[in-house]
């Protein structure tokens, strides 16, 4: 009988692969909070734009998205609020970047 292989995961990673063992009902809860936030085109563009300037006024997100303020600010709560970005406000917009070890969590719940 072979035996199991089991994936090592990064000490900076919350969340086992989905693959290496059966995961936790929190790390279950936290991965499926995390793609869900991405179940949807306009929040994994605007994750992929963020990413890609590494810092972005959500003033800024407006135009590549062809979406309204309201829209982008909508996307960009449920972005946060799974953990995939953060923001600091500065007057009346936001400076969005991405937090990179919940994107690694992702990449690592994958393997």
């Amino acid at each position: 009988m072979a035996a199991k292989r089991i994936a090592t995961i990064d000490s900076e990673v919350c969340c086992a692969s989905v693959l290496a063992a059966p995961l936790s009902e929190a790390d279950a809860d936290d991965l499926a909070r995390m793609f869900g936030a991405l179940a949807d085109p306009v929040r994994l563009r605007l994750l992929s734009l963020i990413a890609e300037a590494g810092e972005v006024c959500s003033c800024d997100l407006q135009e590549p998205l062809g979406k309204s303020q309201s829209t982008v600010s909508h996307h960009t709560k449920a972005l946060a609020d799974a953990g995939l970005i953060t923001g600091t406000k500065e007057g009346r917009w936001v400076w969005w970047r991405v937090v990179p070890e919940r994107v690694q969590a992702l990449r690592a719940a994958l393997k």
